[in-house]
């Protein structure tokens, strides 16, 4: 938020963070942004995410802003000593690997609610307990089994989303039980533990599909060759090969497509009546109302949909949104800091929570953190001094 006088909902909120990846930073970085103290725990060799090359490259500025940055060893027992005297401090316990993991080092649910059943712990997953939770997940192989690649792709060509959609909502979706653990808190006083899961949310998103089965009793095509809801609801290629994609869901919008683009024996054609009659008629109306809007460059057909108030939409590339007017001109993205690879140190805009609050977008408080950057700062303030920290360090229990 911009002004500084306003409080933001999670303030004196504590976060430990033990999270790798998308999911759990997702999850983290929704309560970061509203206000919570976020500690990631990273390990010795820093969080994998840093160094990750292609689609992974922007994982951890994108997932990591206003949080701290700890340095801990795990694995060495005094590493696990000072984790657990950290999230003795906490109010929520975030974590994304694998069943069983966290239970060696003392930092599962049951050990840290034992000594402080205020704790709120959110367990983030591949999948809910059940016969799948001991494979390993990822947002691929989720979409694959469950129904979402085969809806996105074209018949016997399964594809993927273009982004980490489950990571990211199965984050959001933690974050929520999240919240909901907090009020519950205070009114019985009592933590609890919160599961989300890949599989589960892709099964929540793929939902409106399988609800189309049990009504129809038509199983649903892939979007590809789908039978759409309504008949102008698609991409066209126009004037000079540009794209853009129009719609029309209504017979009103109908109407007035066919008013502002002058197609007025479409309008009075009886076939051509209602949605359901067109819809029933697209393999003849389709490729007229290409041949027809071929003319128009897309610019065109924008001023004209826009004006009309139809809708529309440009077919945009990621790297393109950074030049958007509208997120420009709304403060949609903010500067984050690159804290590694070849452009550390330099800024690139970051997308920011799609909601407002109080009218305010949730910016960016703390650039995502340096590789252990508040080690010393966090194990002072759990009263430990300049030696005793040296010592934790000369025996790599923190780095």
């Amino acid at each position: 938020m911009n002004n500084s006088d306003k409080k933001l909902p999670l303030e004196g909120l504590r976060v430990v963070e033990f999270t790798h990846m998308v999911m759990g930073p997702t999850c983290g970085m929704v309560l970061a942004d509203m206000g919570a103290e976020v500690i990631k725990v990273e390990p010795i060799e820093g969080d994998r995410t840093r160094h990750l090359l292609g689609s992974g490259a922007g994982f951890f500025p994108m997932f990591n802003r206003n949080k701290k940055s700890i340095q801990i060893n795990l694995q060495s027992p005094e590493g696990a000593k000072m984790a657990r005297q950290l999230c003795a401090t906490a109010d929520v316990v975030a974590e994304n690997f694998k069943p069983g993991s966290m239970a060696k080092y003392g930092l599962d649910y049951a050990s840290l609610s034992a000594a402080n059943p205020k704790i709120i712990y959110a367990s983030l997953k591949g999948f809910l307990p059940g016969p799948y939770d001991h494979r390993t997940a990822l947002d691929e192989v989720v979409q694959m089994m469950g129904g979402l690649a085969y809806m996105t792709g074209r018949p016997g060509d399964p594809l993927r989303a273009g982004t980490s959609v489950n990571d990211i909502m199965g984050g959001m979706f933690g974050a929520i039980g999240v919240l909901g653990a907090l009020i519950q808190r205070g009114i019985t006083g009592r933590g609890q533990e919160i599961q989300s899961a890949l599989f589960e949310n892709n099964v929540f998103l793929v939902g409106q599909h399988m609800l189309q089965y049990a009504i129809t009793g038509k199983a649903a095509e892939p979007m590809p060759n789908r039978i759409s809801a309504w008949a102008v609801y698609d991409v066209f290629t126009v004037k000079n090969g540009e794209q853009i994609f129009l719609a029309a869901v209504s017979d009103a919008q109908w109407a007035t497509f066919c008013d502002v683009l002058g197609f007025a024996d479409l309008k009075a054609d009886p076939r051509y009546s209602s949605n359901n009659a067109r819809v029933s008629l697209r393999d003849v109306m389709m490729p007229e109302l290409r041949s027809r809007l071929e003319a128009y460059t897309a610019a065109e057909l924008t001023a004209i949909f826009e004006k009309a108030g139809l809708p529309f939409a440009p077919i945009v590339k990621p790297e393109e949104l950074f030049d958007d007017p509208h997120l420009q001109a709304t403060g949609g993205l903010a500067d984050v800091r690159l804290t590694d690879g070849p452009k550390a140190g330099q800024t690139a805009r970051a997308a920011l929570l799609p909601f407002t609050m109080d009218g305010q977008r949730l910016g960016v408080r703390q650039q995502p953190p340096q590789q252990g950057e508040n080690t010393d700062e966090l194990l002072k303030s759990l009263g430990l001094n300049a030696a005793e920290i040296e010592r934790l360090r000369s025996i790599k229990a923190v780095a």
